[in-house]
């Protein structure tokens, strides 16, 4: 049984297949606008047979951005950038989807290949500095290098919730098919979840109830705006080794259950660099799985599994075990775009079960299935004509 390529109904959209990219950060938008740079991304994704492709994570608000190449969404003039985008995935065969976020006390800092340091202003590229203020649950800085982030007031935090409504409406303007809710990785959602982060002793802070609430606002907010009809994700780190649990996210899972959300999208840490024993961990295949496992028993929600899935086979186990219902490839998609046609081939199926668009799909039947049919993504030697796994 190949349970890889078993289409998915979630609410009215039936996915072609379980295998979803993750939205991965370009950091290549120009003062917040899509580029031609997106297009290719999104496009190479979605026509080499993924069921489900996510646009970055895209910024509710100015001061979100992490960096000078975020993606925005909080005017509508960024609306025809993001259409194109959510047009061209759906006309490839893959539904579209995208994750709205906000960096918090994470923003303004320089993209990771120019060092990851806070920005001081007078950098080329920066825009609307008086704009980029760091805000964050707590005046606590997110390193030694950052300064402190101002507290968000409840009024402020009102705004906040607003803006995400108004982003989803924009995401539904687009044309998107699945939203997802960034509440992870040490943003600002993440930010009032843990409690390293979050010393409130308002409404927002103290117990975990208080800490979610940010989060259920949110959530239940956007879901008044995004279709029933349509899925929404909340994508969590369901343990940050930090401040925030495994038991804790099991807890927020159920809840939002009932704000009708479909899917938790479960990753990890991103508050504090992780222990050494626990950095360790995260080269293992598959590291991330046991929380999805855990979460999508718990509390009767699906799950998606993401975090170091590399061959097809162990993504198909993972459904196969029923320890998530959807997998996310990530690095290996950047690697292999058409990792879906590998992960079909090694498992023994023919290639049109990908369902890859014929400018592409007819030649890689022909050639690509005789290479790589058993052994999965795979390069060649010049000095060998042994095959080498990639």
């Amino acid at each position: 049984m190949v349970a890889l390529f078993t289409p998915l109904e979630i609410k009215d959209l039936t996915l072609r297949n379980r295998i979803v990219i993750s939205p991965m950060h370009q950091y290549s938008a120009d003062r917040g606008f899509a580029t031609d740079w997106h297009l290719m991304n999104v496009g190479r994704y979605a026509a080499g047979g993924a069921g489900l492709v996510f646009v970055e994570s895209t910024k509710v608000l100015r001061n979100g951005c992490g960096t000078v190449g975020d993606l925005g969404i909080w005017d509508d003039a960024f609306i025809p950038g993001l259409t194109r985008l959510a047009s061209f995935i759906r006309s490839c065969g893959a539904a579209a989807a995208i994750q709205l976020g906000h960096s918090g006390r994470k923003a303004r800092r320089a993209r990771p290949w120019e060092g990851n340091a806070p920005l001081k202003g007078n950098e080329p590229e920066v825009f609307d500095w008086d704009d980029w203020t760091l805000i964050a649950p707590s005046e606590i800085a997110a390193d030694e290098r950052t300064d402190p982030p101002l507290a968000l007031t409840q009024s402020q935090i009102a705004d906040l919730v607003e803006a995400w409504v108004n982003a989803a409406k924009r995401a539904l303007t687009c044309g998107f098919d699945v939203l997802e809710l960034h509440a992870a990785h040490g943003y600002l959602i993440h930010q009032f979840l843990c409690r390293t982060t979050n010393q409130r002793t308002d409404a927002y802070g103290g117990s975990l109830q208080n800490r979610m609430r940010l989060l259920l606002e949110i959530t239940e907010a956007v879901r008044s705006v995004w279709p029933s009809r349509k899925p929404l994700f909340v994508r969590l780190s369901c343990e940050d080794w930090s401040g925030w649990s495994l038991d804790d996210s099991i807890a927020l899972a159920k809840q939002l259950r009932t704000l009708d959300v479909d899917v938790i999208d479960c990753s990890a840490g991103g508050i504090i660099m992780p222990p050494p024993d626990i950095a360790q961990t995260f080269k293992e295949p598959g590291y991330q799985v046991p929380f999805a496992e855990k979460i999508r028993t718990d509390s009767g929600l699906r799950t998606m599994a993401v975090g170091n899935i590399i061959h097809g086979d162990q993504a198909n186990q993972i459904l196969l075990r029923g320890q998530a219902d959807l997998v996310a490839i990530a690095r290996q998609a950047l690697l292999n775009p058409n990792w879906p046609l590998a992960a079909a081939l090694s498992l023994g199926l023919e290639p049109e079960a990908c369902h890859i668009p014929d400018p592409s799909g007819f030649w890689l039947s022909k050639n690509i299935a005789r290479q790589l049919a058993g052994s999965g993504p795979a390069v060649w030697r010049s000095d060998t004509s042994e095959s080498v796994a990639s």
